[in-house]
Formats: C-alpha cells, structure tokens, sequence
C-alpha cells in the first residue's frame, strides 16, 4: 500500500487521458499513476520514459516483457 493517496478523478486533462489509456491496457487505473498525476511535470516525464522504452527497436516485444516481468517479480511488485 502506499503512503501517498493518489487522485481518483480529475486532474488534468494530461491526468485525465493517462488515465483513459491505463484503463484500456492494463484494465484498472494502477496506483502508481494516480500518485504521478499529483504532479503534472513528473506524469509527462513518466509518460515520455514509457513511449521511448515501447519506440525501442533494438530488443523484441516479446523480450522487454519477459523482462518487465522477471524485475517485477525480483522487487516483488504486486501488479
């Protein structure tokens, strides 16, 4: 759980469409982006990171998900 209450409506517009987009992916709105929505640079800044990272060609689909994967179980992410 944690420490931070993220947003749950509202927001930004910028909050507003990440939020679209996270239900249609991943089916839920996850905490972690409630709680970047705080603050709109550190969203955008998150949000770039992630359209570089999935714009990368030199490694597989596949390969970066395996990899998402094995860190998230390595921290013990719970989602």
């Amino acid at each position: 759980m944690a420490r931070i209450e993220g947003i749950t409506k509202g927001g930004s517009l910028f909050a507003q469409i990440s939020f679209f987009f996270s239900k249609r992916k991943v089916g839920k709105v996850t905490t972690p982006l409630r709680i970047q929505a705080l603050h709109k640079q550190i969203l955008k800044g998150y949000g770039l990171m992630e359209l570089a990272q999935d714009k990368a060609k030199k490694v597989s689909g596949a390969i970066k998900i395996l990899a998402q994967i094995r860190v998230a179980t390595l921290i013990g992410c719970p989602f």
